[in-house]
This record gives structure tokens, sequence and C-alpha cells, in this order.
């Protein structure tokens, strides 16, 4: 416990959301880019948002709620679908190829956190339960814990279904020219209920519960694989 009352662990809290923004969003949505850019269309890259650069993807109050919610999102990366040979599956595989990043980073990161475990470097559990016996070792296995969990948490959080989150987009590339026209004419509304949505899953714990509970299932399924795959070669 520090002696301002703030325990060590919120700290770590606090700087394992303030790097997933530094570090994970940008390559969530550069992957939307790239993909894009693959696909045929380099609108992204020729407006600088395939980078690592985390100011280039800056959602002033997306980041607010993901440092104090624990998900949120960045600008959404323009893209041009005309330029896609095949439209719908195009633009079905860039609004995957953001939150697949954040699977695959949450999979590193559980990686890393599971060598260092098999290493017998440190022991997580102890570290998670013991603050005063927190070493570097041991700060650094929290913060990978965290890291994994925020990384499922901007994964799961981006595949709900309402604009700008890449679920949105997910569900209009099934769905016919006519839904884009009834969006557009009724955006503002839909932007309003997605305002609400984030806030009911701030404050109403029998909505932000749901969330914890598909975000564990995912979280413990990463540990999980890799765990087995670790004793394989133990």
């Amino acid at each position: 416990m520090l002696g301002s009352g703030i325990s060590s662990e919120i700290i770590l809290i606090l700087v394992a959301r303030v790097a997933t923004f530094m570090l994970v969003v940008p390559i969530h949505e550069s992957a939307h880019g790239l993909m894009a850019k693959w696909l045929g269309d380099d609108t992204a890259k020729r407006e600088g948002r395939i980078t690592l650069n985390p100011f280039a993807h800056l959602d002033p109050f997306g980041l607010i709620i993901m440092l104090f919610v624990g998900f949120g999102w960045a600008k959404p990366v323009p893209v041009n679908i005309s330029n896609v040979k095949h439209r719908r599956l195009g633009y079905f595989l860039i609004s995957l190829a953001g939150p697949l990043s954040n699977i695959i980073a949450a999979f590193i990161g559980a990686g890393i956190c599971v060598l260092t475990v098999y290493a017998g470097l440190i022991h997580f559990d102890d570290a998670a339960a013991n603050e005063n016996a927190l070493t570097v070792i041991n700060a650094v296995v929290l913060f990978l814990r965290y890291f994994v969990t925020i990384n499922v948490g901007l994964a799961i959080f981006n595949l709900v279904p309402l604009p700008p989150l890449d679920g949105f987009n997910l569900l209009r590339s099934f769905m016919p020219a006519s839904f884009d026209r009834w969006v557009w004419q009724n955006y503002k509304y839909i932007a309003g209920a997605f305002v609400v949505f984030v806030l009911l899953c701030s404050r109403i714990p029998e909505i932000s519960s749901r969330f914890t509970y598909v975000i564990s299932i995912v979280e413990n399924w990463i540990w999980f694989a890799l765990l087995r795959i670790a004793a394989l070669f133990a």
C-alpha cells in the first residue's frame, strides 16, 4: 500500500490501461488499415493511420472511458470500400482485423507471463495475493495479467454492433445497401444509443457483469491453451 492510500495494484491497473492505449490501440487501428491496404484500398496509409503513433488514432472521449472503465475506442480508420474487389468479404475482414489484433496481443502478453512462471522467476498467484511481496518481476507479471484482461475486454467491447465499433461494421458487411441508408439517416440517434449503452455498462452491474462474464471465458481459454502448450515442453 502506498503512502497516499492507493494500492500498488490500482497503480498497475492504471498503468496497464495507459499502456494498452499507447501500445495496443495503434496496433488495433493499424490492423484495420493494413487489411484494407492488402485488399486494395490505401486510404488509411495515405492519411497516416497505419502507424504505431497513438496520437494519430486518439479519440479523447474513448481514451477517457478506457482509463476509467477498462474499455474504449479510437478514431475510426478511413476506408474506401469501393477500392476493394470483394466488398462484403473485404468489409468483414477489415472490421475483424482490429478485434483480432487485440486477441493476438492478449496471447502474446499471456505467453510472456507463462514463460516467466515456467522459468521459475515468479509464481503470479503469489504475486496477486501478496502485495507486500511485490518485486519488479511480480509487478511485471501483474501488469501482464491486466494487459491480457484489457486486450480481451477491448476485443469483446469492439464487437458490440453499435457505431462506431467494429461489431457494427461486421453487421454492415451482411446487410443490404438500404440498411446503410437507414443508418446514416438515423445516425445521431444510434450514436446517442451508443453513449447510453456505454454509461449503462459502466453504471449498472447487471449489464457490466455480462461483459465481465464473456471476458472471463475468453481470458480463461487463452490461459488454459497457453498453459497446456507450456506443459507439453515442461
